[in-house]
């Protein structure tokens, strides 16, 4: 799962007898991949009652599989060799390139601008449109479960990473400009999750008690808002989202429980009025802190949920994500057993959410079920994998490995403008993008060449 580690790799949830390597959503939410022991697959989520499988792959014990938008570009990491890192166009099935790493690869990040690899103490960034290593961030804190965030926004490259191994410290990194940008003291205990609106305007985190959620703005790292998930056990919240609009943000963990948030906008009436009504109520518990424990005075300034879902089972990581589904919010969770569910969400009144729909996500058959439970067949057509013609050769898996004296990873020369694709790149058009393959001339020097 994103940002999850568990049985079966990093970023999967997997666990004994269970085929499920990963799970993730892309970048806006309109694509499902999912990592098995058998291969990977990628589903388009456009409908709510169908699951269309969209490609499928043979790639053995899979437990990393992202996929850039809506592009053809899918980066997989194989238990099998989990130090290297490959790259795939799915349409034309062919390998664009492959990276391996002093060590195992435990999460991987992309947006149009960079691709992030993050191994336990040290993080690669690239240059996603030629894989140019760009930087090594090497001796970072302790991460075993590959813990980071990249934003997704045109305009920023924000990436976000645990900064301590012994408090909630969270070090936000420009991986535009190559810069450190800020550390902000989040939470008491190690960060677990991670996770930047789409417009990068905010910061959302929580730590491995997963009891309290906080939202920073960025860059400046104020704190904005400040939720309760629970207070009677400590959890292991597996995935963080925030709807399109940044007015909601779900949170799912270990237990049958995943929460949505609401960030209140208040007018300048209400917030005088606010700001009147908590003055006064802060005044009374200053005046009462001398006997009042400081976690009780702090919990009367966070909000608890807008609404929840209750799953069928607890105890299985699982990732969610708030999206739009044909005009209508929906919340979207995949769970460690293999299956999706589908839930409807009152923006008004919030409360309890509604299942739509649940689907399995890998099995003997193809087969979903409705909300009341009924398994229904989906109607047989064709994968969008079996519709594309087989490449004429097999793809080059004689591409460019190894380590640079630095300890950072060999990439590629840099690509001349020329040499690429000719007029802009547009990264959401699967025709279009990658613009470049790597491959070897004669000679053994990697060069680039127009796809």
């Amino acid at each position: 799962m994103e940002a999850a580690e568990g049985a079966g790799g990093p970023g999967g949830p997997g666990g004994p007898g269970v085929p499920f390597g990963c799970a993730s959503f892309n970048q806006d939410s309109t694509s499902l991949a999912v990592g098995t022991k058998g291969g990977f697959k990628l589903f388009s989520l456009t409908s709510v009652e169908q699951l269309d499988c969209i490609h499928e792959s043979e790639t053995p014990d899979v437990y990393i599989v992202e996929r850039l938008f809506s592009s053809s570009l899918v980066v997989v990491v194989s238990a099998n060799t989990p130090q290297r890192m490959n790259i795939f166009h799915f349409k034309k099935g062919t390998e664009i390139c492959n990276y391996s790493y002093p060590n195992k690869i435990l999460a991987v990040r992309l947006n149009r601008q960079r691709l992030v690899v993050c191994l336990e103490e040290s993080i690669y960034i690239h240059n996603i449109k030629d894989m140019k290593l760009l930087k090594t961030l090497l001796n970072t804190p302790p991460n075993p479960s590959g813990l980071c965030a990249l934003s997704i926004s045109h305009s920023s490259s924000y990436l976000a990473y645990p900064g301590s191994a012994a408090v909630g410290e969270i070090i936000v990194f420009d991986a535009n400009s190559l810069s450190s940008v800020m550390v902000v003291p989040a939470h008491d205990t190690p960060i677990a999750a991670l996770c930047f609106n789409a417009a990068t305007t905010k910061l959302a985190s929580a730590s491995e008690r997963g009891t309290v959620i906080r939202v920073f703005s960025i860059p400046e790292g104020q704190r904005l808002y400040e939720f309760r998930r629970g207070m009677k056990r400590y959890v292991s919240i597996s995935s963080l989202s925030f709807s399109p609009d940044a007015q909601y943000l779900c949170a799912s963990s270990n237990t049958e429980t995943v929460h949505i948030f609401k960030l209140e906008q208040q007018s300048p009436s209400a917030a005088e009025e606010s700001a009147t009504w908590s003055s006064y109520v802060g005044k009374m518990f200053s005046a009462a802190s001398s006997y009042l424990p400081a976690p009780v005075s702090g919990m009367m300034s966070q909000d608890r949920a807008f609404a929840t879902v209750h799953l069928l089972t607890s105890g299985q990581r699982n990732v969610c994500t708030l999206t739009t589904i044909r005009k209508q919010p929906r919340l979207l969770v995949a769970t460690a057993d293999g299956q999706m569910f589908i839930y409807s969400i009152d923006p008004q009144e919030g409360g309890e959410c509604v299942l739509l729909h649940k689907h399995r996500l890998f099995g003997a058959d193809d087969s979903s079920e409705g909300a009341d439970g009924e398994r229904s067949e989906v109607t047989e057509t064709p994968s969008y994998a079996a519709t594309v013609a087989s490449p004429a050769s097999a793809p080059n898996t004689d591409l460019l490995t190894g380590y640079s004296e630095d300890g950072g990873v060999r990439s590629g020369e840099v690509i001349p403008e020329h040499e690429l694709a000719a007029g802009p790149v547009c990264l959401d058009d699967e025709n279009e993008f990658p613009p470049i393959n790597w491959c070897q001339d004669g000679s053994g020097r990697a060069r680039g060449r127009s796809s």
